[in-house]
């Protein structure tokens, strides 16, 4: 973590990087939909995540 990450401590902020993340990489060109292999090592879990486009409804920010 560098000096000018906050610790992420709960579901919410969690989701309030993924978002900001997911924004700047469309927002830079990248087709954020599929599937990401993270791999982090032996001191950490390795994840999967998918990202799939959902349809805006009527309530969306």
């Amino acid at each position: 973590m560098t000096s000018e990450e906050i610790p992420v401590t709960s579901k919410a902020e969690l989701n309030a990087e993924l978002k900001a993340l997911l924004i700047r990489a469309y927002e830079n060109g990248i087709d954020v939909e599929g599937g990401f292999e993270c791999r982090n090592g032996v001191e950490h879990p390795d994840w999967d995540v998918i990202v799939t486009e959902v349809q805006k409804n009527d309530h969306s920010e």
